[in-house]
């Protein structure tokens, strides 16, 4: 994970209660209707409507930062748009509004659109006839790379799994066609292709974070459509990942893990890669209310209040307080939670778009006060 221009400084203050959330079924279940905030919800968390003007303070400077990321044939600008793809999504989620879902798929389209036959590309290793893209930035040299790759699809086919809760949406055909090319595309041309290239080396990885990726790709697919490979898949990381968690040496309620496969060494996953694995945690369904609960006990360990920032899961180091791509998402899984993160200084669209989304959740499930 490289910071890009969302991993700003984010200032906050407060201390946090953890408290168990609820594991939902596997299914993915019907996107509510738009919800009446009250003034007891107000008094509890803040609104959904709160948030979304955050949001909106940077709808048209995010629009033209945004689209030529999108329609770039590097994955390393796909990478970098993944935050802002994860933010629309989030925000459709939460409020329902066409406006979010639409630039969301402008933008998951152009990069579908970006792509080109392997066999093409000059630095490619693989030279396949599957359809991609080389990257040339961040020190690459015009080759194919998963990582880049895992990172932007997490959150497209999670556009997907979004559409699919909305009946309104998949009634409309214009949307249902767009729905289908994205997803034969996300089956072949991401999952299978890195999976037939070596599920070993490009899908299971060798960190943590980095196979959450392909675990969260695997889940929102096999919700979709149905298929062994893609249960396999989670099944291995999911297993991979709970063996990883141990009791936290610095606060007995909280889970401790090491980005390395295997390892319980100090000072474990950085707080920067950890979000990729809470982003996963947060959307798989597989994960229980205690483990949600031991999750959301890292928060005052990695952010024991103000701008304190730790660095890593067992509360050591320094940062930069950036929350927003995973550790966020842990809101929704409780009121005590989310007012915690409430504190925290909103300096990106991901962040807030999350909160919003946290809180839609938390006013369904009735847990607002």
């Amino acid at each position: 994970m490289k910071l890009s221009r969302r991993a700003a400084i984010l200032l906050a203050a407060g201390s946090v209660t953890a408290a168990c959330g609820s594991a939902g079924p596997e299914h993915v279940p019907p996107m509510p209707e738009p919800i009446r905030e009250s003034p007891a919800t107000e008094a509890g968390i803040k609104p959904v409507s709160h948030w979304a003007g955050v949001f909106g303070q940077g709808w048209d400077f995010q629009y033209g930062s945004s689209l030529p990321q999108s329609r770039s044939g590097d994955s390393w600008d796909h990478y970098n748009l993944s935050y802002t793809l994860d933010a629309l999504v989030a925000m459709f989620r939460a409020t329902r509004e066409r406006r979010y879902l639409d630039r969301a798929l402008e933008f998951a389209e152009n990069v579908m659109a970006a792509a080109v036959p392997s066999k093409s590309l000059a630095g490619s290793r693989f030279k396949d006839g599957y359809l991609g893209w080389p990257s040339s930035m961040n020190g690459e040299d015009g080759d194919e790379i998963p990582l880049y790759e895992s990172y932007f699809w997490r959150y497209a086919t999670g556009l997907l799994a979004a559409m699919r809760e909305s009946a309104m949406v998949m009634a409309d055909r214009g949307y249902q066609a767009r729905f289908d090319r994205l997803l034969a595309f996300a089956g072949t041309n991401v999952f299978t292709k890195w999976y037939e290239r070596g599920a070993d080396d490009f899908v299971y990885r060798e960190r943590t974070h980095m196979a959450a990726h392909w675990a969260l790709i695997a889940r929102h697919l096999d919700v979709l459509t149905p298929d062994a490979r893609y249960q396999a898949v989670r099944t291995e990381i999911d297993r991979r990942l709970r063996d990883q968690m141990r009791r936290s040496p610095v606060e007995p309620t909280a889970y401790f893990w090491s980005d390395v496969w295997g390892s319980a060494k100090r000072p474990g996953q950085d707080v920067g890669h950890g979000n990729g694995v809470m982003a996963y945690v947060v959307e798989s369904r597989s994960w229980t209310a205690a483990d949600l609960a031991a999750f959301s006990a890292v928060l005052p360990v990695i952010w024991p209040g103000g701008r304190d920032y730790r660095a890593y899961v067992d509360g050591t180091g320094s940062d930069n307080g950036w929350l927003a791509d995973g550790f966020v998402k842990l809101g929704r899984s409780s009121p005590s939670v989310q007012r915690r993160l409430e504190d925290h200084e909103v300096v990106n669209d991901q962040f807030a778009a999350n909160m919003a989304l946290n809180a839609r959740i938390l006013h369904a499930e009735g847990m607002t006060r």
